[in-house]
């Protein structure tokens, strides 16, 4: 009875989403950012395309002869880095998805148990108005047929 109290008297509907949001810091906004970006087509297409220009004028303008001629030794490293500083940027943002997703459970869970309850008052509330509604036709049942039997006998006696 005293969780059903509480329960009542918490209001539950909220945002859970917008509370979560205000309460990331700005690193944390900015590597969602990032790993939404990371993993857009739009940053596909951008990165492909930047990979092919840089092979293109590598190998085709520079004739192997430029900054990062074949195998692109320069390009693997900056490659390679992109990819150790992204992975935990996006593990970071899955992360904190996660966290998110469990709030909205948690929040989820107490709005099915704060309904649960009151359809449990409710149904308490109809049993009630129930057994009120058939005690009060027994009721009436029985005075309808004490007058029947005293207009019969008002009948036969006359």
């Amino acid at each position: 009875m005293k969780l059903r109290q509480k329960i009542h008297e918490r209001y539950l509907a909220r945002n859970v989403n917008k509370e979560f949001q205000e309460q990331l810091t700005l690193g944390q906004r900015m590597a969602d950012k990032v790993a939404s970006f990371g993993g857009s087509w739009t940053f596909i297409s951008i990165f492909a395309v930047a990979l092919f220009l840089w092979m293109f004028y590598q190998t085709i303008i520079a004739h192997n002869k430029g900054f990062d001629p074949y195998p692109y030794i320069l390009l693997n490293l900056v490659l390679s880095c992109l990819a150790a500083i992204q992975a935990p940027v996006i593990m970071m943002s899955q992360n904190r998805q996660v966290k998110k997703d469990r709030l909205q459970a948690d929040h989820d869970y107490e709005i099915n148990l704060k309904a649960e309850t009151e359809v449990e008052h409710i149904q308490e509330e109809l049993d009630l108005i129930k057994k009120t509604l058939t005690l009060t036709v027994e009721k009436n049942l029985e005075e309808i047929g004490s007058l029947l039997v005293q207009i019969k006998q008002d009948m036969s006696s006359k």
